[in-house]
């Protein structure tokens, strides 16, 4: 395994087990870019790097496999999971499929406190971005709260656990594309906007209008990573 920088421990979210906590500190440093698509995670170096057991940590990467972050290579144990565009052609079609069902589900069932959760979700994202300028970047975690939140938020009346779970797996294997994608906004307004014209259209109820733009939203991280005609 690589050798890579120590994360603030504090920046993890809270756990209830151990297993739970151990996936939480591969999952970040994943996403961080300290853990490298490929690179090998070998139960040793993690128990040494995070300071938990041999036995919580097999459990946490058996969580992240199933999340599609890592993979097993037989008996040899774990690695990160490569990336390149197959990959995240595959996560932007079940995205697709997971999130434009759930978002009509919650425009039908959808009530008044599920509105003022966008509006709400929204307003915070607005106000972090305000404060940070042109700054804002995927990988800061209050932005990676905010804008997860903001599109939880649009599905969060569809009224079923599978979905919303399928929803947060799949933004979270994402995550390594979007940092990219995210670089090519070089002004908060213009991310403010793209995401209220979206909450427009959920919050007046256009189904095929809000569908349509959900759509072009998902796959804008696959089009910008991976241009047509440009190889892995």
């Amino acid at each position: 395994m690589s050798t890579v920088t120590q994360n603030d421990p504090s920046e993890v979210p809270e756990a209830d087990t151990l297993g739970e906590r151990a996936a939480n500190l591969v999952e970040r440093d994943i996403i961080a870019g300290d853990l490298v698509p490929g690179a090998r995670l070998g139960i040793v170096d993690l128990v040494q790097r995070y300071e938990i057991g041999a036995t919580p940590l097999r459990e946490g990467l058996s969580r992240l496999v199933s999340r599609g972050l890592i993979v097993g290579i037989g008996q040899r144990g774990f690695r990160v999971a490569d990336i390149g565009r197959e990959d995240l052609l595959d996560i932007t079609r079940m995205r697709t499929v997971v999130e434009l069902e759930a978002l009509r589900l919650a425009i039908l069932h959808g009530n008044d406190a599920w509105e003022a959760g966008i509006l709400g979700s929204l307003h915070q994202m607005r106000r972090h971005i305000e404060r940070t300028g042109d700054e804002f970047r995927e990988g800061a975690p209050d932005f990676d709260r905010l804008h997860k939140g903001f599109h939880t938020a649009l599905l969060a009346a569809c009224g079923s656990k599978r979905l919303l779970t399928a929803h947060s797996d799949l933004y979270d294997q994402a995550y390594r594309y979007r940092r990219v994608m995210m670089r090519s906004f070089d002004s908060g307004d213009k991310f403010v906007a793209a995401h209220q014209s979206l909450a427009d259209l959920v919050l007046a109820r256009d189904l095929s209008g809000a569908q349509a733009m959900l759509g072009d939203h998902l796959r804008s991280t696959l089009d910008i990573v991976y241009p047509a005609g440009r190889g892995d």
